[in-house]
Formats: C-alpha cells, structure tokens, sequence
C-alpha cells in the first residue's frame, strides 16, 4: 500500500523502529478500527486518531499517553464551545396557527414562535444549552487496550439487529457506554478537522506557516497573526 510506504519512509527519516501494520479500512469508523483492533492484540494502549486532523500537534498525542500513563482508561483531547450552542426540534408548518389559539401545537411548539417561522420551516429552536458544561470533542482518543476491546465487542452484540439506539459517534462513546471515565486534556486549535472546503483553506495556511517558521524571516508570518 502506498499509505504503508510513505509512513515506512517517514520512520525511517527519523532513525524510529516502529512496526507497521497497514489494513484496508472498513465501510465506517467503527468497521474500521475493528479491523485494526483484529490486527493488532499486543499492545497495552490504543490510540484512535482521525487522518482529516492531518496537523494535530505532537503535544496533544503528548497529554494523551500521559493521562493513560497516569492511570485513565480512556482519555479525549478537547476545546472549550465558543459558539452560542441551541437545541431544534424538527417541525413543519404551512403557515397557519397551528396552535389554534391554545397557546400551543401538537408538538408543543408555542404559538408565538409556530406563527414567525416560514413556510415548510424543518427546524424550530427549543432552548439554549450551557455552553460552560460543553467542550469540542477531538483525536487522537487514547484507551487502554483492554478498554476499547470490551467496548467495541459490547457494539458487536447490541448492534446486531435492529435496536433503535444511535450509534456513537467517536470511540470514547462507546466506552462511556460501558460506564467508563472518559478523561479531558488540552487540545489544540490547529487539531482542526479538514472537512469542508473552508478547512483546507485554513490548513493549507497553517501548513505555509509552519513551513515558514523554520526559515529566515518567519518572524513576518507570526506577525501577520497579531491583532491590529
């Protein structure tokens, strides 16, 4: 595989004697790290990085491994929401009262806000979350080997017919599932996820920076940064 060589090469760049393992990855997130828990049975610690954190700085892998070295059976790096953070709820309306004047319809959606939003509206607002209490979850999530194992084989027997229940959305999920401590520690900002084209507009631009932070004049590019 051309991922395996380009990492083999990277190492070896680096005088690192490490050991790798390529695999074909599944048709999901879970699907895929099932795979590679498959592969790999040795290891005490397991650690589950998104490839779309392309920039992720070494020292958020550094506080990872401490906190699982410190005892925590799973550890997640993350941010604090800067953003006003509200809850929806799906609604249609045609633009008719739908409360009937009784202060409220079928689906508890006040008059008042059923009679402002626009024909056809899909989502209608129900209230604000604290933002104090909520953080941006990133990679790499870091487990004890064993940890991770028990929760994916849980996902493997609760997840064989048709339940109705959500799958989680990052490993750490299917641990807490389990009724395990998931640990916080500092992410970092440049951890961002190359997602939509805005985000490789932004890495694109981190990257160039990091580039020229290790040349004469990279002093201009930090600058460049200050608030004005």
């Amino acid at each position: 595989m051309r991922a395996r060589e380009e990492i083999a090469e990277v190492a070896a760049g680096q005088k690192c004697e490490i050991s790798i393992t390529a695999v074909a990855g599944g048709e999901d997130r879970i699907s895929s790290v099932q795979t590679a828990l498959k592969r790999e049975r040795v290891a005490e610690y397991v650690l589950v990085h998104d490839a779309a954190r392309c920039l992720t700085p070494p020292d958020v892998f550094t506080r990872v491994v401490a906190a699982l070295h410190s005892g925590a059976e799973a550890v997640v790096p993350v941010l604090p929401m800067i953003d006003t953070v509200r809850r929806v709820v799906s609604h249609e309306t045609d633009g008719a009262d739908p409360s009937g004047g009784t202060g409220s319809d079928a689906n508890g959606v006040p008059e008042g806000i059923a009679r402002a939003v626009s024909d056809g509206a899909r989502e209608v607002v129900r209230g604000d979350l604290d933002r104090a209490e909520l953080r941006r979850v990133q990679t790499p999530q870091g487990f004890r080997a064993e940890v991770l194992r028990r929760a994916y084989a849980t996902i493997a027997a609760d997840w064989a017919g048709p339940s109705g229940r959500a799958l989680p959305t990052d490993d750490a999920g299917l641990v807490e599932r389990l009724g395990g401590d998931i640990v916080a520690v500092d992410g970092d900002d440049e951890a961002l996820k190359v997602t939509y084209p805005l985000d490789l507009v932004l890495a694109e631009q981190l990257a160039r920076m990091r580039d020229g932070a290790a040349v004469p004049g990279a002093d201009t590019l930090d600058s460049a940064k200050e608030p004005r």
